[in-house]
């Protein structure tokens, strides 16, 4: 420091800056922003459904021949909700004994037992093999091969006698030819969701010394549900759809209702054909519901975190374009 600068320092006269001072963050030049990717080809693949969206609805809405009116008029009829509660009560019966009925066909299938395993791929094979009009058409007319049934001895003495005519009733019919059809299908669907599980876990569960059905029921079948309810849940909506083929043997479920109407009233076969349409969609929909919150249930330790509900989804989304538009309105 040389002598003529000691008298401007001790005025207290600060010396030049060797550089300016950076600007600030909103003075940053236009070509120096960050600009965010554009998607043309999305806007465009999204403006392209929207009016192919918008033909369809007003297709729908503007043909005379849907007759929207008579859809409003048969929608909540006392018959069509009667046809739709035994479609509720098939369906309903027809899952639970399909899935029981799955369980113990997949449980047989990797049994070690040369016989149930052998007996078990062949109930399998054959109600896959056989459609399932055949199998409700065959116990419809069950009857005429065997007026009476009993149990008892083979080859001997009987001794309890069934009347089948009373047993095999409309809706017995339908059900137990929907569950012998749906437990072919769901055991497979358990037999692949056991298989899923870790071998580990099976060594694991033996490990602790507690008794196969233990093991069975607390480890190894909680874990084989994860993959398990989305596959069953695919047999429970085709199961609803497969409902209407009842109709076949003389049981008025949905279907058969809009049939019957729809002879009796021939000009409203198409809004009656909606209805039935309508209802199966909220059906199927309903289930679907179901199934998301039952893996959701379950994905819990599998996950680090439970997916968000369609509630938690659009909360999220509203929050995300409430940010975006502030960064915009900021710039």
């Amino acid at each position: 420091m040389t002598e003529h600068s000691l008298p401007a320092l001790a005025a207290g006269t600060a010396p030049a800056p060797t550089a300016e001072p950076p600007p600030p963050t909103d003075a940053v030049p236009a070509a120096q922003r960050v600009i965010p990717l554009r998607h043309p080809r999305r806007w465009v693949a999204t403006a392209v459904v929207l009016v192919l969206l918008a033909q369809i609805v007003h297709g729908l809405a503007a043909n005379r021949f849907y007759q929207w009116d008579r859809f409003a008029y048969w929608f909540m009829r006392p018959v069509i909700t009667d046809g739709l509660l035994i479609t509720l009560q098939v369906t309903v019966y027809s899952a639970l004994l399909g899935l029981a009925g799955g369980i113990l066909l997949a449980l047989g299938r990797l049994s070690g037992n040369p016989v149930l395993r052998v007996v078990s791929w062949l109930y399998v094979w054959l109600f896959r093999s056989v459609p399932l009009i055949v199998v409700l058409l065959f116990l419809y007319n069950f009857s005429a091969l065997y007026q009476s049934l009993s149990l008892g001895v083979p080859f001997g003495p009987a001794f309890v006698h069934f009347d089948e005519s009373r047993l095999a009733t409309d809706t017995a019919v339908a059900v137990v030819g929907l569950s012998l059809n749906e437990a072919a299908y769901a055991a497979e669907v358990v037999r692949a969701g056991i298989l899923s599980v870790d071998q580990g876990q099976h060594e694991a569960a033996a490990s602790l010394g507690l008794p196969r059905r233990y093991q069975f029921t607390r480890i190894v079948f909680p874990q084989a549900l994860r993959a398990i309810v989305p596959a069953y849940v695919n047999q429970l909506i085709g199961l609803v759809k497969s409902t209407s083929l009842v109709f076949y043997v003389s049981l008025l479920d949905l279907f058969g209702t809009v049939q019957s109407m729809g002879s009796t009233y021939p000009g409203d076969i198409v809004p009656l054909l909606l209805v039935a349409t309508v209802w199966y969609v909220i059906l199927t929909s309903a289930v679907s519901v179901v199934q998301f919150y039952v893996e959701r249930h379950y994905s819990r330790g599998a996950l680090r975190s439970v997916p968000p509900t369609p509630l938690q989804r659009l909360g999220a989304a509203v929050r995300e374009l409430r940010a975006r538009a502030g960064k915009e309105a900021a710039l």
